[in-house]
C-alpha cells in the first residue's frame, strides 16, 4: 500500500488540475503538464510492458496496480494540446497535431478504447490476455508517435 502512495497523490493533484487544464495561463504550461502527464503514464505502461514481455515476473496485482495508474492519467495530456500550444517550450509535438486535427482525434480515441481493453486484460488476471491487449495498446501508441511525436524536441 506505501508503494501506491505517491502515484495516488499525483493522480489526486492531476485530477484536482483538471479544470484548470483547459485555462493554462501560459503554452509552457500546457506543455510541461501534457509532458508530464505522459511521463507518468508511459512509466506505469511500461511497467506492465516489463511483464508482458516477460523481463519481470508475472504479478497480476502489481499488473492490476499499475493499470489503474494508467487508466487515470490516459486522457490527462491531451486537453493541454490546445491552439496556440505549438509554441512556448521545447517539446516534440508535431505541427501535425493541429494542422490536422480529425487524425489526431482518432489517434487519441483508438489508444483510449485499447487502454480500456488492456484494464479489462488486467482485471482477468491473465498474462496471455495482458500480452495480446498490451501489444494492441503499445501499437496504437507507436501509431500516434509515428505520426504526431517528432524525434527530437523543438527549439522553441
Amino acid at each position: 500500500m506505501n508503494r501506491l502512495l505517491p502515484p495516488l497523490a499525483l493522480i489526486a493533484g492531476l485530477a484536482c488540475a483538471i479544470p484548470a487544464s483547459a485555462q493554462f495561463q501560459k503554452s509552457e504550461d500546457a506543455i510541461k503538464y501534457r509532458q508530464g502527464a505522459f511521463r507518468v503514464m508511459a512509466e506505469h505502461f511500461g511497467r506492465i510492458g516489463a511483464m508482458a514481455n516477460g523481463r519481470v515476473p508475472f504479478d497480476a496485482k502489481v499488473a492490476q496496480e499499475n493499470m489503474a495508474l494508467v487508466v487515470a492519467l490516459h486522457k490527462l495530456p491531451f486537453s493541454a494540446f490546445a491552439e496556440g500550444t505549438d509554441k512556448g517550450a521545447p517539446q516534440r509535438a508535431r505541427p501535425e497535431v493541429w494542422k490536422d486535427g480529425a487524425k489526431f482525434k482518432a489517434a487519441i480515441e483508438r489508444m483510449m478504447s485499447e487502454v480500456a481493453k488492456l484494464d479489462a486484460a488486467a482485471k482477468g488476471g491473465s498474462l496471455d490476455a495482458v500480452k495480446s491487449a498490451f501489444g494492441a495498446t503499445g501499437g496504437a501508441c507507436k501509431a500516434c508517435h509515428d505520426d504526431f511525436r517528432a524525434r527530437d524536441y523543438s527549439s522553441n
